[in-house]
């Protein structure tokens, strides 16, 4: 395997049809779970430290540091072991179980921060943490995927590309936002070579990237407190907010019915196309962006124990 090329690690691209999601529409989800750290993550985490390698900013055995809620964290963890870079995830108590031992077995040390923010939520808290450290160590090398116009190459250059390689035409993008750099890189190409494609940024309920009401949310993945400097409200079409209930129904909905599992990320951006798409005309084509799969969630969104301690109302399904 050359560790140095993306070609290495990367799924070109895997869609399936969700048949009948939502009426006559064609509904499509990109799933990246097949990269293989598990998520979409997985190509910011190259490209950031590929820029950051061709600038001459990085060398063999240099000590990097991030803020994540769980998949970069994991992506970055496996980079840096091929690479030998000495890894430090800084996180908080809303990571799964699972993506922490991922983490802790490709050899990177796991940071969790405990106090919320000025927002209720923790990525100030995050980040606080790493400026201190930066700040006691110089040498320390923080990628920043906050504000590092790496993260959007990252989508511009595959994941936007990948979905316009399979389809002639894509009337709606669904697009989950964290970061934003998913939605705001394939915004980019989207503009330029299929203008009439509505993208549609979701985010969650207590998130404050696109001027929501902050509060907390128990399920990692999408939304922030404290809005990324890459994100541009301008460059998508529509936001659509959806709430953590919803979310964990549709988890579980396309689990009895497809019995697919996904990551809540995904149920999420599923939630809001099926809000958007009320009354789809025939043969428009929906594109969805799964980030990851449902195997880091079984302790908290699928496990019935989790959802009642958090949720006392238990979200129904659709």
């Amino acid at each position: 395997m050359i560790l140095s090329s993306p070609i290495a690690y990367l799924s070109e691209g895997v869609f399936i049809e969700l048949n009948e999601f939502v009426g006559p529409a064609k509904t499509f989800l990109k799933l990246e779970s097949f990269n293989v750290a598990g998520s979409i993550k997985l190509k910011p985490a190259i490209h950031m430290l590929d820029e950051l390698q061709n600038a001459g900013g990085l060398h063999r055995g240099a000590r990097l540091i991030e803020s994540s809620s769980g998949n970069l964290g994991v992506a970055l963890a496996m980079v840096c072991r091929a690479r030998k870079l000495d890894f430090t995830c800084v996180s908080d108590p809303n990571l799964t179980s699972h993506a922490a031992a991922m983490m802790r077995t490709l050899g990177a040390k796991v940071v969790v921060v405990t106090e919320r923010d000025a927002n209720g939520g923790f990525l100030q808290t995050r980040i606080d943490y790493i400026q201190r450290e930066l700040a006691a160590d110089p040498s320390l090398i923080w990628l920043n995927q906050y504000a590092n116009p790496a993260n959007l190459r990252a989508h511009a250059r595959s994941t936007a590309l990948e979905i316009l390689r399979d389809f002639a035409r894509v009337d709606y993008l669904f697009v989950g936002t964290g970061t934003c750099g998913t939605a705001m890189g394939c915004s980019e190409v989207f503009r330029e070579r299929s203008p009439s494609t509505r993208i549609v940024a979701i985010d969650v309920e207590g998130s404050v990237t696109f001027g929501g009401r902050p509060g907390p949310r128990k399920i990692p993945g999408l939304g922030t407190s404290r809005r990324p400097e890459v994100a541009d409200p301008t460059k998508v079409d529509e936001v659509l907010i959806i709430s953590e209930r919803e979310t964990i129904a549709m988890c579980r909905e396309l689990v009895q019915r497809y019995g697919i599992l996904l990551g809540g990320s995904s149920g999420t951006v599923l939630s809001g196309l099926r809000k958007r798409m009320v009354r789809p005309a025939a043969g428009e084509v929906a594109i969805a962006i799964a980030p990851d799969s449902g195997e880091r969630y079984l302790d908290s969104i699928y496990d019935d124990e989790w959802v009642a301690r958090h949720f006392p109302q238990p979200p129904s399904l659709t």
